[in-house]
């Protein structure tokens, strides 16, 4: 009681009377009775930032959908484009509409007329306080009243005419136009979940990290490509070696450069003179039909490629041999090759290499580091934890992010839970404990953190950022093991498979699902698990659906280096007041091509839930509030018995 007291004192300094108590009582009220905002979720990025851009504009499809609302029936689909881009990228289409058009101030007329349209549409849902924060300073008041007159009225009529006339005359049309459209792009999506995997494959997972630290509301459930970039920032090793075999695989070295200030000279200048009579045919980047004109010089990058790929294997295995609890002595490999014969024991089964050439391995001590290759990483690793862009990106993961979360019913994390073959939770030996499920979990959150926050070198939880990036236990892999050796070196395919591990055996039973969100304190009929990280071969069969709609898998190949294995352009996943909507996107030219093209991306719906409408009150947020007026309310009682 005396606690209770104390926490009314402290909320009478906030409402001093029973005026302000009533006042905040009855704004909350009107809240949670509003229709819920729509949540976009998103994941496997993996550093394509155009087409990421491109949906968080259209606002998932809503934005499109509420203009055909609107005018269906009464302006043709060509204008309807026209107006959808305007609102996307309102800057560059005003430029290249001014060459079009004869008539620029009755365009602009009619434009805005448009726009108020649309903007009362998407705002509705919303209190007018709030729509009046997200607007642009300097027009919020004029916009304000514009969206809030009743233009039935002949006095209205004749005053909201005038705003515009005016807008026009004082030539600020341009300026009120992209306020406007920025508007209504802020009010479509209310919450933004990214579930993992924003970096790797694409080529500007930077861009894609600085218009999501502009995003005004957001979490974010780390990736396996994410915990890769956050060790090598931290400072382990075999992450850097990772992270820089890739972007030479998917040939974007000028990322490390360009984009995050990573010296990468030195490992250039190595491998150019260790594999200078090398091919390095098996190294060759990836090229697809977007990096194809990549300024790099391909036979160089081949070389960077092979050189760090080696020093990750010998990286990898010294941490394998130190650390014998991560149980992955299966991937100690250099140590299988006969080198006389250029072959390799794996399993039982002895393979020949598709390249022999080892010019830097010490057949005495396979795993040892040459003294120009430990200078190479070491430089390497250097310029990672010094770089301030990236730093500002892994704190931005950090603060936003986590390994999993509970969100308005629903369970979120990129990969798996580790679990066994009879679909119990698996217990992981990890840092020392014997852990397991939703505990297990939220104990390699404190580790991830503590490998970058600790002031002093935490070594042991460095080291266990590459265990969750590579280990069949990490609720990241989610595989019995990497088969990177193996890609590279090994010309039977059987041996490139990466088996899945149990939990994607279980994930079609609608009971081991529920045990699952059981497992997190998520109960009931409307409560789903939903993930990312394997990609949906939708051109084999496979459907992102899983146990009765209890699971929802949103890869579906965002990255366009997937687009031949899942046949798609990923999924998209809302939820807004009338439930879950899940859509199958198509292709993205680009950016340019929407401006130019009015093209758009296009979803065809996968499955939607007719629930019955969500009010503020069914949110998290709403079970708050709620917790905030009964509190209101007693203090409204104690003002009224005058003991405050």
């Amino acid at each position: 009681m005396y606690n209770k007291e104390r926490y009314l004192k402290l909320l009478s300094k906030e409402y001093k009377n029973i005026e302000e108590v009533t006042e905040e009582i009855i704004n909350l009220q009107a809240i949670i009775n509003l229709p819920k905002g729509t949540e976009l979720f998103l994941t496997d990025i993996h550093g394509e930032y155009e087409p990421f851009v491109h949906i968080l504009n259209n606002g998932a499809g809503i934005i499109r959908s509420k203009i055909d609302d609107i005018y269906q029936n009464t302006i043709s689909e060509k204008d309807r484009s026209q107006l959808a881009t305007l609102i996307y990228y309102p800057e560059e289409k005003i430029e290249l509409i001014k060459k079009q058009v004869d008539n620029l101030n009755e365009w602009y007329c009619m434009t805005l007329y448009r726009l108020i349209e649309v903007a009362k549409k998407v705002t509705s849902k919303y209190t007018r306080s709030k729509v009046r924060k997200a607007m642009n300073a300097g027009f919020d008041y004029i916009i304000d009243e514009l969206l809030h007159s009743q233009r039935e009225e002949q006095d209205k009529d004749i005053y909201y005419k005038e705003i515009i006339n005016t807008i026009i005359d004082l030539k600020r049309a341009d300026e009120f136009i992209i306020a406007l459209s920025n508007l209504i792009k802020r009010m479509a999506i209310d919450h933004l979940h990214i579930i993992g995997d924003i970096f790797d494959r694409g080529r500007h997972p930077d861009l894609v990290m600085e218009k999501l630290m502009k995003f005004h509301s957001l979490d974010i459930q780390w990736g396996n490509h994410d915990i890769l970039w956050m060790g090598a920032t931290c400072g382990n090793q075999s992450n850097v070696a990772n992270v820089v075999r890739i972007c030479a695989r998917y040939n974007y070295i000028s990322l490390l450069e360009d984009g995050y200030g990573i010296n990468t000279r030195p490992l250039s200048t190595f491998a150019l003179k260790t594999y200078e009579n090398d091919k390095c045919q098996n190294f060759m980047p990836k090229v697809f039909e977007y990096n194809k004109y990549d300024p790099s010089d391909r036979n160089t990058v081949a070389k960077i490629h092979k050189a760090i790929t080696i020093i990750q294997f010998k990286l990898e295995g010294n941490l394998i041999k130190k650390h014998p609890e991560y149980n992955m002595d299966n991937r100690l490999l250099l140590d299988k090759i006969d080198f006389e014969k250029g072959t390799i024991m794996l399993d039982g089964v002895e393979y020949e290499l598709n390249d022999t050439n080892f010019p830097t391995i010490n057949k005495d001590n396979v795993y040892e580091l040459t003294k120009e290759e430990k200078e190479v990483i070491d430089r390497l690793t250097n310029s990672f934890k010094s770089s301030e862009t990236l730093n500002k990106h892994i704190k931005f993961l950090y603060e936003k992010g986590s390994m999993y979360k509970t969100f308005n019913s629903n369970l979120l994390f990129h990969a798996c839970i580790p679990m066994t073959e009879n679909g119990d939770f698996k217990e992981v030996q990890f840092l020392g404990n014997k852990l397991k499920g939703k505990e297990y979990l939220d104990y390699v959150d404190e580790a991830a953190r503590r490998a970058y926050f600790d002031i002093k070198d935490n070594y042991e939880e460095i080291d266990v950022m590459w265990f969750l990036w590579s280990s069949p236990d990490s609720p990241l892999f989610g595989k019995e093991k990497m088969a990177t050796f193996e890609s590279y070196f090994i010309q039977d395919k059987q041996t490139h498979k990466e088996p899945k591990i149990p939990y994607y055996k279980h994930i079609d039973n609608e009971e081991m699902c529920n045990k699952i969100l059981k497992e997190f304190g998520l109960e009931g009929e409307e409560t789903h698990i939903l993930n990312g990280h394997v990609p949906v071969r939708v051109k084999d069969g496979e459907s992102p659906i899983r146990a009765n709609g209890k699971l929802l898998v949103i890869d579906g190949g965002f990255a366009k280096s997937y687009r031949e294995k899942t046949g798609c352009a990923g999924y998209i996943l809302t939820y807004n007041s009338h439930g879950l909507l899940l859509s199958k996107s198509n292709p993205f030219e680009s950016i340019d091509s929407a401006i130019r093209e009015e093209s758009d991306i296009r979803s065809d719906i996968i499955i939607k839930e007719n629930l019955q409408r969500k009010t503020v009150g069914d949110t998290d947020i709403g079970k708050q509030l709620k917790i905030e007026i009964d509190d209101l309310k007693q203090l409204l009682n104690v003002y009224r018995k005058g003991k405050i």
